[in-house]
């Protein structure tokens, strides 16, 4: 049998075969042309070498068992040195099992000291970002931030520009293909953000008109993320990411937890020369948000 048949035969490639030889595993015979011939046996042979190392033995500790076969054996698996092979191979994974059973005890020892420090921080950062009644924020000076915009530049919030500026704060937007924090849909207020995004990009030119000089919105996503919803979704106006929450410190703007997470309750602030003006809160339909902005505007002609 040519070293082609078998490969064929077998399903192994010529150079696994050309490395069987030597290693001295599977040996053919040379004929007179120098042509390797190999014997009917050898189908077995690489056979069992491909069964063993499926299981997880290298090809040197296949050895015994060929030896096994090549001495007239029915099965590769009865001669002695085959069954200490196994026995050998079996005490090597409960060897590794036990090990990996202490690496996984480290690690859930390391994850819940993580978690418990994270619980702490995040209970400190509550009690810094205290639950102030928005409304009382009216008069209340922005402070001397820089925030990240999806358009890429840094907005200033104690300067903002000329005229009105609407900055509207919302939990998160999803994804497609991405999972929501688990229990979303069942926390208060939580749902509407692509809603309420798409209702200010739908009157977008009317607010403007109306009187907001400029919009921006407001989440504790990544930049990233923001951008991603910007294009998907072709928002005119840019998102601004403050995944640290410095504004709520600043200004104890209500926050809640969902799961990991610490996110911005849903409120718009309209901010003039650096002060907030008014303070929408809370927002019982993210969907027509745009147009209660839009009348606020209206009857507050400057």
């Amino acid at each position: 049998m040519r070293v082609s048949e078998l490969a064929r035969r077998t399903g192994v490639t010529v150079r696994a075969l050309r490395y069987y030889e030597t290693v001295g595993l599977v040996v053919p015979r040379r004929r007179a042309n120098g042509y390797r011939e190999y014997d009917p046996i050898s189908v077995r042979l690489v056979e069992h070498i491909r069964s063993l190392m499926a299981l997880g033995l290298s090809v040197e500790e296949t050895r015994p068992f060929v030896e096994c076969l090549l001495s007239g054996a029915d099965s590769g698996d009865v001669c002695p040195a085959s069954l200490a092979t196994y026995r050998r191979a079996i005490d090597q994974l409960e060897q590794r099992i036990t090990q990996l059973a202490e690496q996984r005890d480290r690690l859930r020892a390391q994850l819940d000291a993580a978690a418990q420090l994270r619980m702490q921080a995040q209970s400190g950062r509550r009690r810094a970002i205290a639950a102030v009644d928005p409304v009382r924020l009216v008069g209340a000076e922005l402070p001397d931030l820089e925030l990240v915009a999806t358009d890429g530049s840094r907005v200033r919030l104690r300067a903002l520009g000329q005229g009105r500026s609407v900055l509207f704060g919302y939990p998160l937007t999803g994804r497609p293909g991405v999972d929501l924090p688990e229990g979303w849909e069942t926390i208060p207020g939580a749902r509407g953000c692509t809603e309420q995004a798409c209702g200010f990009r739908d009157r977008h030119a009317d607010l403007l008109k109306a009187g907001a000089a400029r919009i921006y919105g407001l989440s504790a996503q990544s930049s990233g993320y923001q951008r991603e919803v910007v294009h998907r979704l072709g928002l005119p106006y840019p998102l601004v990411a403050d995944p640290r929450l410095t504004l709520a410190a600043a200004l104890g703007l209500p926050t809640f937890d969902a799961g990991e997470m610490t996110l911005y309750r849903r409120l718009t602030l309209i901010v003039a020369n650096g002060r907030v003006e008014h303070v929408f809160f809370p927002i019982e339909e993210p969907a027509g948000h745009a147009e209660q902005l839009m009348q606020w505007l209206a009857e507050h002609q400057i």
